[in-house]
Order: structure tokens, then sequence, then C-alpha cells
């Protein structure tokens, strides 16, 4: 007697694109980075689960820098704090960035691990670019519990950036970990929702 496999199913566009649900995503802002919130009077970060999007202030709105995924507003933000402070983080020059311009002060990531020796002889100077970067930041955010929802939303917009060739592909940093929609999930349509101008914020996306 032959064994007999389990059915698997995977997403077929051709058979299943009438099944494709649309959701609806608002997003909410903006907000200051914790600690810097009376400067321009703006309201404290709700400390919710959900996606985040860093911004710079750009014509009317604000254009994209990065975006990320968290269980926790406050506890993530503190984590960013803690990095951008050791020098691990890209800072760029925030006014060029709020003209949708990339000039790096400082490289991060895989530079910062192998050139130590640069950042503890300039740590006062990358510290005070990197608090100006802080102060500049326009925070965004959208309320979404479910975990792999988030990691596919964050995916999405990551996506959508790296393959556009306007300014806000320039200001978010590459090489980011993605997760998005496996071939066993359902797409979802999202729509994305926000009293501001997002730039680099597709007003659909897949997910």
């Amino acid at each position: 007697m032959k064994n007999v496999l389990p059915q698997f199913w995977s997403f077929n566009r051709i058979r299943d694109t009438s099944e494709i649900k649309i959701e609806n995503l608002i997003w909410q802002g903006p907000f200051s980075w914790i600690g810097y919130e009376q400067i321009y009077e703006l309201k404290p970060i709700p400390d919710i689960a959900g996606v985040y999007l860093f911004t710079f202030e750009y014509l009317d709105g604000y254009i994209l820098r990065s975006v990320g995924v968290t269980n926790s507003m406050k506890r993530r933000l503190t984590q960013h704090t803690r990095e951008y402070k050791k020098g691990h983080y890209t800072l760029l020059d925030v006014e060029s960035a709020k003209n949708g311009v990339r000039k790096e002060l400082w490289h991060g990531w895989q530079y910062a691990k192998e050139h130590q020796n640069i950042y503890l002889e300039n740590k006062d100077i990358i510290l005070e670019l990197a608090e100006k970067e802080l102060i500049a930041y326009r925070l965004f955010i959208s309320e979404v519990t479910d975990r792999r929802k988030r990691e596919r939303i964050e995916a999405a917009i990551l996506i959508n950036t790296y393959s556009s060739k306007e300014p806000w592909a320039d200001l978010m940093d590459g090489g980011m970990s993605l997760r998005g929609r496996y071939n066993y999930e359902m797409p979802i349509e999202v729509k994305n929702g926000c009293s501001h101008k997002l730039y680099g914020l597709p007003i659909s996306i897949e997910i």
C-alpha cells in the first residue's frame, strides 16, 4: 500500500485572485522620538504593537527614512536609541534628507563594526549627529497585533522602496532583513490611510 502525501496549498494568482481581501491600515502621527516631545510639542508615542515609520519633514508632508515592526513602540525606540548612540546606525545630514538627498555623515552597520576606533576617536561628534537626527524624526505608527501581518507589511513597503527611483528610495538603508508573504499565505491588499502626505508610502500594497 502506497503512502499518500497530504495535499499542499499555495497561492495561484490565476485561480485565487478573487479571494484576496482588502484591509485598511490607518497611520497615526506625527510623533516625536522618545525624550524629545517638548521640543516641537508633539504627542508622546503610544506604546502599542505595530509597524512604525521614521520620516523627515519634506515638501508638503513627510519623506520615508525607515520602517520597522515591534511588540512595543517604546521598548523598540529605546533599543534604537542605544544603537544610534553606539554608532551602529548610519547617520544622515538632516537638512539634505529633508530635500530628499542622501548625504551620509557616519556609515554604520558593518563599517561601524570594523572601525570601532574611528567611532571612539570621534564619539562626541557622532553623538551630536545622532541626537540631531533623532530630534528631526517624525514617527508614524499603525497598530497591527498580528506578528506575521506586521512582517508582511514591513517587507512590502521596503520592497516598494527598493524598486523605486524616487528620492525616498535613496534615504532608506539597503540590506534590511525581510519576511514577506510565503507562497502558502493568501495575499492581502492593504490600503494605507493617513491625514498627512507620506512620500514613500504607497496608497495600496499587496502583502
